[in-house]
């Protein structure tokens, strides 16, 4: 698999910026560059993450990689990803939602419950571009019933705490969006391990690639402002495999490598 992302932006003064573009699994290649109006700028390694620094200009961050072919499951969930992945959060008040999910969905245990979540999220809430905002929360999505992929993500993983099942986000790259863009699942741990599902079911999940995991979007943006401002003038997302992409009915369980 091969993947690209170029984002390009007006910094009309001093910025900083943490970028979340770089793969998290096994790569045989990668490079990632960083320019202000064509110069190279400084770039520093925050695990995967990467912090830039910036004054007045055109910013550009173009990354590419090549996965290697063998990539393996995420580890298994220790006790604190368990602890992390139950409690509410900024995008996902589980809390707000308790009387919904278990009126809904506790009857139901296990890859059942989560099953049954995806589905009715999937037919419940309409994929609508624009329609939320960066302060849209799970709650919120599902009372106005559409939103873009990080609101399905968001809206799937609440409930699925609410039950009690713990569940994070991961964003990717996604072969076979249409279009093209990155993307954000939802990983539960069911059995001892973490199993992907995507709501929107708009790309097979067993071609996906880990960008970042976290509690919401909060945590697995692929652009933070830490300081100043940006304004983004252009992007384009690449993720393309040389093998027919897999078939996906989305209730089999099937695992996030990385």
């Amino acid at each position: 698999m091969r993947v690209a992302s170029t984002l390009s932006y007006d910094v009309p003064g001093p910025a900083e910026v943490a970028f979340q573009v770089a793969v998290a699994g096994p790569v045989t290649s990668e490079a990632l560059t960083v320019t202000l109006d064509g110069a190279p700028v400084p770039v520093t390694a925050v695990d995967r993450a990467h912090l830039v620094r910036v004054g007045r200009g055109r910013l550009v961050v173009a990354y590419t990689a090549d996965l290697a072919d063998r990539r393996e499951p995420p580890p298994p969930p220790s006790g604190h990803d368990r602890l992390v992945a139950l409690r509410p959060s900024r995008y996902c008040p589980s809390d707000r939602l308790a009387g919904f999910a278990t009126g809904r969905f506790g009857s139901l245990g296990g890859a059942d419950a989560v099953r049954a979540v995806a589905e009715y999220v999937h037919r419940h809430v309409a994929y609508t571009p624009g329609a939320s905002g960066p302060t849209t929360d799970a709650a919120d999505t599902l009372l106005a019933g559409e939103g873009v992929c990080r609101d399905y993500a968001h809206l799937v993983a609440a409930l699925c705490r609410a039950v009690g099942v713990p569940a994070r986000v991961a964003a990717v790259y996604a072969p076979g969006l249409d279009p093209m863009d990155f993307h954000l699942v939802v990983e539960t741990v069911l059995d001892g391990a973490w199993w992907v599902w995507d709501a929107t079911r708009l790309a097979p999940r067993g071609s996906l690639a880990r960008i970042a995991t976290g509690r919401d979007a909060a945590d697995v943006a692929f652009a933070t402002v830490l300081a100043g401002t940006l304004d983004p003038v252009g992007q384009e997302i690449t993720a393309t495999t040389g093998a027919d992409l897999p078939a996906d009915g989305h209730t089999s369980l099937v695992a996030l490598p990385g």
